[in-house]
């Protein structure tokens, strides 16, 4: 009997295929058309395994590592076959867990508690084996089991972490892939096998290590291991400020949402912000010569409520702060530049009416009286109303905004009378021991909540609109983020678990048939691991009130 045949559109281009042909065979008659390694592919635009195969007339597009969905399939990837690497050279009986945090110039900082020194000798015979791995094209397989069954595989590896996180897992199925005998779960899609995992180094780095992998601009090529001190030890910091309470990962979370509530947490982890809030203040108070601080963070970082909160320590010390956000002084909506997708770019410096902003600065260091603008996010345009301002001696200016570390934003203001601070929302929690919660992701996040309340945007455009902010953050605000003198973790460690509450109505109104529709989803899943909790015990002067609203600041 002749089998089935099943028509695949690929770009203009029809061709035919016999039904249950894998994307993996396809993908390969595609791959030299495609600089990167195709790794994913989007049937009818739902992302696929190319483990997959087509049963039906579909149309087909390839996702490789140039992309963000191909580029977090590979880095993924390349820590499941770094952990099979590192449990075979040190031995499962040597190792209680093995920790993969947070981001380190282009890899990942790992750590390992047990019974093995990750130095360079140790390293060096785990790389050995990875890259023995790779050239044996080792397939990465997917098996679907029980969760009751993957919380007892789990608890038997002694990966305590996966075993809390499936106790509060809804659905009764659950993912694994499997290494050569290796097992582990992960939050996302993998390559089809160790072949396309050719690029990665690995380097001992203070009391761990880091996998260093490629860039998504550059996906074959592994970039110099170059770390930035400072941002490393403000998240190494509020690492072991998580482990200290005994909640470093989503499951350890939920077990203390259940059995403690969430009321005191949440106030210890305030009273923690407001001390940290606190030195700043003191430290700005000692040098009656800064008279200009400037704020400066990735989106939804907390930057306008930390702004407030430091002006009121400020005050504390005899000072007189004066808060002013930089997005007051965005051009019209009309004008403002566009980005290479051609929609709005509000991200970049060009959005800023530099020239207003450093004459009016000037205006108020030399004690003149100046209207201070308003930008209106619903209309699109900047109004001029309230009460004019002045600065006096005991004033201060506390600048806020995206492009405050760059002194292109505030080119004629005097660098000596500058005090410069980071402010960005460094995720402490993982989802478990080897899967990370990207700090993005907490942003996103916030930003969802925030412009559907207040700026008139539904979360389909925001998810929109997100590619063109993380383009503006690493060209505008990370190559300038070691040159502050202080840095501020606005992260919470509860966070979550409240924001889950006002954005899954949101991500929910997102259609299947829409572009957005598959960040939706994959949003939707990230916030499926937390226990939902209420937001009547979050402070009114908190950080996370900028974005769910009940502040008691006037943004």
């Amino acid at each position: 009997m002749e089998q089935r045949q099943v028509t695949v559109k690929i770009g203009a281009e029809q061709r035919s295929y016999p039904a249950g042909t894998p994307l993996l065979t396809i993908a390969r008659e595609y791959q030299a058309e495609q600089e990167a390694d195709i790794v994913l592919a989007k049937e009818n635009g739902k992302l696929r395994e190319l483990f997959r195969t087509v049963c039906k007339d579909c149309e087909l597009s390839f996702v490789t590592t140039a992309s963000g969905e191909g580029f977090e399939a590979y880095r993924r990837s390349m820590t499941l076959l770094m952990l099979k690497a590192f449990y075979h050279e040190a031995g499962h009986e040597n190792i209680r867990r093995v920790g993969i945090h947070f981001s380190v110039s282009s890899g990942y900082y790992c750590t390992v508690d047990g019974n093995v020194n990750p130095d360079a000798a140790f390293l060096e015979r785990v790389s050995s084996y990875m890259r023995e791995m790779v050239e044996q094209r080792i397939p990465i397989a997917k098996e679907t089991i029980g969760t009751d069954e993957a919380m007892a595989l789990f608890s038997e590896y002694g990966m305590k972490d996966k075993e809390k996180l499936f106790h509060y897992r809804r659905a009764s199925k659950v993912n694994l892939y499997n290494l050569d005998g290796f097992e582990d779960y992960y939050y996302g899609y993998m390559v089809p096998d160790t072949s396309y995992l050719k690029y990665f180094a690995l380097y001992p780095y203070e009391d761990g290590f880091v996998l260093q992998m490629p860039r998504r601009e550059n996906p074959k090529e592994v970039p110099p291991f170059e770390p930035e001190t400072k941002i490393f030890h403000v998240r190494k910091e509020s690492l072991k400020w998580g482990e200290m309470l005994e909640i470093p990962t989503v499951g350890a979370l939920n077990d203390y949402i259940v059995q403690h509530g969430i009321h005191d947490l949440i106030l210890i982890q305030e009273a923690l912000q407001e001390k940290k809030i606190a030195e700043i203040a003191e430290q700005i108070a000692t040098n009656p010569d800064r008279k200009i601080v400037m704020i400066a963070g990735p989106s939804s970082s907390g930057k306008t409520t930390f702004s407030h909160r430091l002006s009121i320590q400020l005050s504390a010390h005899g000072l007189k702060p004066h808060p002013i956000p930089v997005d007051n002084y965005f051009v019209n909506r009309e004008d403002t530049p566009m980005d290479e997708d051609g929609k709005p770019n509000y991200e970049c410096l060009e959005a800023i009416d530099t020239r207003q902003f450093n004459q009016d600065m000037n205006a108020l260091l030399a004690g003149e009286e100046i209207l201070l603008p308003v930008f209106n996010f619903v209309s699109g345009k900047r109004e001029y109303k309230g009460v004019p301002s002045r600065l006096g001696q005991d004033d201060i200016l506390v600048i806020e905004g995206i492009h405050c570390l760059n002194d292109q934003l505030s080119y004629s203001l005097p660098k000596e009378n500058k005090f410069k601070i980071y402010i960005s929302a460094l995720t402490q929690l993982n989802i478990d021991e080897h899967n990370r919660v990207p700090a993005t992701d907490g942003r996103l996040l916030r930003r969802i909540v925030r412009d559907s309340r207040t700026r008139g945007t539904n979360a389909k455009a925001t998810i929109s609109m997100w590619p063109s902010v993380r383009r503006g953050e690493e060209s505008y605000i990370f190559p300038y983020q070691e040159e502050a003198d202080v840095m501020f973790n606005s992260a919470l460690i509860y966070e979550l678990a409240v924001l889950k509450m006002y954005a899954e109505p949101q991500l929910f109104g997102i259609g299947k048939d829409e572009p957005e529709y598959q960040e939706a989803k994959r949003l939707l899943k990230f916030l499926d691991y937390f226990v939902g909790i209420p937001s009547e015990n979050v402070p009114m002067n908190s950080l996370l009130r900028e974005f769910i609203g009940g502040g008691c600041f006037l943004l």
